[in-house]
């Protein structure tokens, strides 16, 4: 099973921007509630879109200049990304089928 990537400031461009597929990145915190909850459903998605589309984690606290230079304010926000481009995004704690139809959108 699939397992969300680690995603940093380091290899963010790689990982994210130059992907072939669509990316969901969750932006998280160890000290965020809310961030809690999304975490496993964002393991299980990562699971279940495993060759379809690259699933990641990037620690707020800990990569400042990716969360910074998208804008995140509040967490858990999770944004998706296509060619290289955000194409989408949500913030808060969301049913997982919001995080799954907006997967799906990017696939098509």
């Amino acid at each position: 099973m699939a397992k969300a990537i680690e995603i940093t400031d380091a290899n963010f461009e790689e990982l994210v921007l130059k992907s072939d597929k669509p990316v969901l990145v969750d932006f998280w915190a160890a000290w965020c509630g809310p961030c809690r909850m999304v975490g496993p459903v964002v393991e299980e998605i990562a699971g279940e879109y495993e060759g379809k589309a690259v699933v990641g984690k990037v620690d707020v606290d800990a990569n400042p200049n990716i969360s910074m230079k998208y804008g995140i304010r509040s967490i858990p926000a999770l944004l998706y990304f296509k060619g290289g481009e955000q194409v989408d995004g949500v913030v808060g704690a969301v049913p997982k089928g919001t995080l799954t139809s907006k997967l799906d959108s990017t696939l098509a």
